[in-house]
C-alpha cells in the first residue's frame, strides 16, 4: 500500500484547518492562500507609504497642500482615464503585473531621488501627489485580477477569506513605520515599501500559473463590463448624475464627508508642524494602526447589527453626529490629542459603518445608473470636493485669519448638515425598497 507523502498529508492538513473558516476545495488552497498573500503585501506596502507622504503635509503651507490636492484632483482623472484606455488595448494578464511594476519603479526612482539631491522639496510634493495616485488603482486592479483568476461560483465563498488578507496588510503595514521611522527615517520606509511591491510582481506570476493548473479556469477572463469602475471617462455618467435627485443626494453626502475630512487633516497637519517628520510619520501610522483594528471591530460587531436594527437613516447619521460632537470640543480644546482622537473617530466610522451604508444606497438604482454615475462620484464629486475644501479651508485660515477654534465650529455645522443629508437618503432608500416589496 502506497503510503501518503509527507506534503500531501501537509496539504491536508491545510486544506481541513482552511475548511473550518472557509469553504475551500483542495484544489483551491495554494490560489487562495497565495491571493491572501498577495493583497496582504500590497496593503502592507500602501500603509507604509501612507504616513510617510502624511507626515509632510505639516512642512507645507495651507495653500501649498491645496495645490497639491488641486495637482492630485487633475491627475487622478487624467490617470484614471488613461487606465480605462489600456484596458481596452493590452491583454489583462499584462496589464495587472505592468501596472504594480510601473508603480514600483517609481517608489525606486523617488527614493533615488531623495538621495541625490538636499533640496527635495518639488521631489516630496510629487511624492505627496503621487501617492495619492497610487492608492486609486492599488486594491481596484487587485479585486479585478480576482476576477479573472477565480469563477464566479468560486469567488462567494473564497473572496471572503482573501479580503481578510486586506485587513491583515492594512494592520501589519502602519506598524512598520510606527515602531521604526524613528530609528530608520522616512527615507528607508520608502525603499522598504518598494521591496513589498516588487514580490508582487512573481506572486501574479504563480497564480497565472495556478488558474490554468490548480483552478483549471481557463475560460474565466473578465470582460469590459467588469472594469467599467476603474476604466473609462470619469465624465461619462455626468448627465444621469445631474438629471437623478437621488444620486445628487448621495454626492451631497460625499462632498460634506470631504468637507470634514479635509478640516480635520489640515488641523492635524498644522498641530503637527512642530514635530520632526520621523516623530509625524510615527503619529499617522499609529492612527492607520488603530483605525484599521476598529474598523474590524466594529466592521464584525457593530454595523450589521446597527443597519438592521436601527435603520439605514440613523447608520448614515451616526458618524455625522459623532464628529459634530468631536468638532465642538476641538473648538474648546484644538490640541493634537483631541484632533487625532477625532481623526481616529472619523476614519474607522467611515470604513466600518458610513462607507458601507453609502454603498447600500446604490442599491435603489438599476446597474446601467450605478456604473455610470459611480466614476462620476467616487472621482470627480470625491477628488474634487477634497480640492474645494483644501481652498475652503485656506480661504478660512489665511484669508480671513480664523484660528483652529473658530474653523472647528464652521466644521460641526458642516457636520450638521451631513447628518441632516444621512437621514434623508438613508430614508428615501427605504422608502424605495418598500415600494419594490409592495411591486
Amino acid at each position: 500500500m502506497t503510503q501518503p507523502t509527507s506534503s500531501s498529508t501537509s496539504t491536508s492538513a491545510l486544506t481541513s484547518l482552511l475548511g473550518k473558516a472557509v469553504k475551500i476545495e483542495p484544489h483551491e488552497v495554494r490560489a487562495t492562500l497565495t491571493s491572501f498573500a498577495f493583497v496582504f503585501v500590497l496593503m502592507a506596502a500602501y500603509y507604509i507609504l501612507r504616513p510617510v507622504r502624511d507626515a509632510m503635509a505639516s512642512d507645507w503651507t495651507d495653500a501649498e497642500v491645496s495645490w497639491l490636492w488641486t495637482f492630485t484632483f487633475f491627475f487622478s482623472a487624467i490617470a484614471v482615464s488613461l487606465y480605462g484606455g489600456a484596458v481596452s488595448r493590452i491583454r489583462f494578464q499584462r496589464l495587472v503585473p505592468s501596472v504594480y511594476g510601473f508603480f514600483t519603479a517609481s517608489f525606486l526612482l523617488f527614493y533615488a531621488a531623495t538621495q541625490m539631491t538636499s533640496d527635495r522639496e518639488l521631489i516630496d510634493k510629487a511624492f505627496y501627489v503621487w501617492i495619492s495616485v497610487f492608492s486609486l488603482f492599488h486594491v481596484s486592479v487587485f479585486w479585478s485580477f480576482m476576477a479573472d483568476l477565480f469563477s464566479k461560483a468560486q469567488a462567494p465563498r473564497l473572496f471572503g477569506f482573501i479580503g481578510a488578507g486586506a485587513s491583515t496588510g492594512a494592520l501589519a503595514g502602519p506598524a512598520i513605520p510606527t515602531f521604526f521611522a524613528g530609528s530608520i527615517g522616512t527615507d528607508n520606509l520608502t525603499l522598504i515599501a518598494s521591496g513589498l511591491l516588487v514580490l508582487t510582481i512573481p506572486l501574479i506570476g504563480l497564480l497565472q500559473n495556478l488558474k490554468q493548473t490548480d483552478l483549471h479556469n481557463e475560460s474565466v477572463h473578465v470582460g469590459t463590463d467588469d472594469l467599467e469602475f476603474i476604466g473609462g471617462n470619469p465624465l461619462s455618467g455626468f448627465t444621469d448624475f445631474i438629471k437623478n435627485p437621488y444620486l445628487l443626494g448621495i454626492g451631497l453626502f460625499i462632498l460634506l464627508y470631504t468637507s470634514i475630512g479635509s478640516f480635520v487633516y489640515f488641523e492635524l497637519k498644522n498641530l503637527l508642524a512642530d514635530y520632526s517628520r520621523e516623530e509625524r510619520s510615527q503619529i499617522w501610522a499609529s492612527m492607520d494602526l488603530v483605525v484599521n483594528s476598529l474598523t474590524l471591530l466594529i466592521a464584525f460587531f457593530v454595523t450589521g447589527r446597527m443597519a438592521t436594527r436601527m435603520g439605514l437613516p440613523f447608520t448614515l447619521a451616526s458618524v455625522p453626529v459623532l464628529i459634530m460632537g468631536g468638532l465642538v470640543l476641538v473648538a474648546t480644546m484644538p490640541v493634537v490629542s483631541v484632533v487625532v482622537a477625532l481623526q481616529i473617530v472619523r476614519r474607522a466610522g467611515n470604513y466600518a459603518v458610513t462607507r458601507p451604508a453609502r454603498e447600500m444606497l446604490f442599491t435603489a438604482v438599476d446597474r446601467e445608473t450605478r456604473f455610470k454615475a459611480k466614476p462620476v462620484i467616487d472621482i470627480v464629486v470625491y477628488r474634487g470636493g477634497d480640492m474645494l475644501n483644501a481652498w475652503a479651508f485656506t480661504g478660512l485660515t489665511t484669508g480671513l485669519g480664523l484660528g483652529l477654534g473658530a474653523v472647528a465650529l464652521v466644521g460641526a455645522g458642516i457636520a450638521g448638515l451631513w447628518a441632516a443629508v444621512g437621514i434623508y437618503l438613508g430614508r428615501s432608500w427605504r422608502d424605495d425598497i418598500r415600494d419594490e416589496k409592495a411591486a
